[in-house]
């Protein structure tokens, strides 16, 4: 097998190339790989697509409620199997990949908005729990392309440990004033902060997901400091931060599905818990991320036939129409107002900007930081774009496989002009996902 051709400007960075195994090369961090960047059409709207991975290498993008460009707006993070249990980094510009951790990482990739930094938890193995680490990636990008990398220790920061009895994976967010991270804490430890009389919630739906305790707490990015910041009877999930207002966070009532209230807010000091969104049993509400310091997106699913039973046509269970299943309930239907909906934080209301017209309606939300896009996907894959000011909602791009490993997952860039999504558009096996970039064209400004 043919090593990787890999960018370095040293000659002894060549010989390691020719030399020794890939292997052990790809696992250094600052490795470089070359550019796999394409711009293709759309084929069905025309709109120019920017691949910046095009190979069957097991590329995923970050989560939506999370950031996924570097503070400099350049490069996008996301996992990859090109090194196993690595993240990696693409120049949106050259194209050029880079591998940003080493060791390994758990749970959530989480970028800061203020400096070129990584934050990650990693497994400390065996009973020891996690620890929080960041790499400096400005570093770390200018030393790969000199061809002059160091020992992983010069670009990593270990900033705290988190228990083993504490630990709940990695799921965890940065503040917007970046001194502290909020992560999910174990049911052990959550319930040791409830009230003695508190009704713990059993698992609801047919995942068997959502029973509780659950809870947050945060680190001091600083001195490694913990403290608890809430208890709730139910399991959490999706922890995010306000990335305009520090101490503010929002999560949500994870079952894998509907959920009897899905979206919560709360202070880092444990106050103001209450409901996002207060739902009603027939709205299946799912999806949620801030999208602007005021604001949060999320789905109100219209995915369902109004009659429940596989009379209706909708195959039970089908992996590409998920939800179809009687034990979540009556909601999800079109009876009652569906589709992307954003809630504002202080007003507590709510309007809906959009809906499919038929399919399952939209499901993965995000909108533009300047408040005047939203972009959502459905279950096709397809992703359509409304403009928040003129109301006109259009299908901006199409073709990214129902096979495909996962849902294309729009996340808008800080500058407001372009999302990221990830595609199995062109995989020959339609089910491995790359990098894709959708920039909005300049001619749907203004119009209706």
């Amino acid at each position: 097998m043919k090593c990787p051709i890999i960018k370095t400007a040293t000659l002894i960075a060549f010989l390691q190339l020719m030399s020794g195994s890939c292997l052990q090369l790809a696992a250094q961090i600052g490795t470089r790989f070359p550019s796999e960047k394409k711009v293709v059409q759309d084929p069905v709207t025309g709109v120019h697509l920017t691949f910046l991975t095009s190979t069957p290498s097991g590329d995923s993008k970050i989560y939506p409620t999370h950031p996924q460009w570097t503070a400099d707006g350049n490069w996008l993070v996301f996992r990859s199997n090109r090194v196993k249990g690595e993240a990696m980094a693409v120049n949106e510009e050259t194209g050029d990949i880079v591998q940003i951790t080493e060791g390994g990482y758990t749970g959530m990739l989480t970028l800061s908005r203020k400096e070129m930094r990584l934050y990650f938890m990693r497994e400390r193995g065996g009973d020891n729990g996690l620890q929080l680490i960041s790499v400096d990636l400005g570093k770390l990008f200018a030393d790969s392309e000199t061809g002059r990398l160091q020992e992983k220790t010069a670009y990593e920061k270990i900033h705290g440990s988190i228990p083993a009895h504490m630990a709940n994976g990695g799921d965890m967010a940065l503040d917007a004033d970046e001194k502290k991270i909020y992560f999910k804490v174990s049911r052990q430890v959550a319930g040791k902060h409830l009230p003695k009389d508190a009704e713990i919630e059993k698992s609801f739906g047919p995942r068997n997901m959502g029973a509780g305790p659950g809870g947050i707490a945060s680190m001091d990015l600083g001195t490694g400091e913990i403290k608890h910041v809430v208890s709730v009877p139910f399991q959490v999930g999706h922890v995010q931060t306000n990335l305009w207002v520090p101490e503010e966070l929002v999560f949500c009532w994870e079952t894998g599905g509907k959920a009897p209230q899905r979206t919560w807010t709360v202070r880092a000091d444990g106050t103001g818990l209450r409901p996002l969104y207060p739902e009603a049993d027939y709205e299946w509400v799912t999806h949620e991320a801030v999208i602007t310091k005021d604001e949060v997106a999320f789905a109100i699913m219209g995915h369902r036939p109004v009659i429940m039973q596989e009379a209706s046509g909708v195959e039970i269970g089908n992996p590409e129409n998920p939800g179809q299943e009687a034990d979540w309930g009556p909601s999800g239907t079109r009876e009652k107002p569906t589709g992307l909906a954003i809630v504002n934080l202080r007003t507590r209301e709510m309007r809906i900007e959009g809906q499919t017209e038929t399919g399952s309606g939209l499901w993965h939300v995000h909108g533009s930081p300047d408040g005047r896009w939203a972009v959502g996907d459905d279950f096709s894959r397809s992703l359509y774009l409304i403009d928040r000011k003129t109301k006109a909602m259009r299908l901006i791009t199409a073709g990214h496989k129902t096979t495909a490993a996962d849902h294309p997952h729009p996340t808008f860039h800080p500058d407001g002009n372009r999302f990221q999504i990830q595609s199995a558009m062109l995989s020959d096996d339609d089910r491995s996902m790359n990098i894709c970039v959708v920039e909005i064209p300049e001619a749907w400004y203004g119009k209706e």
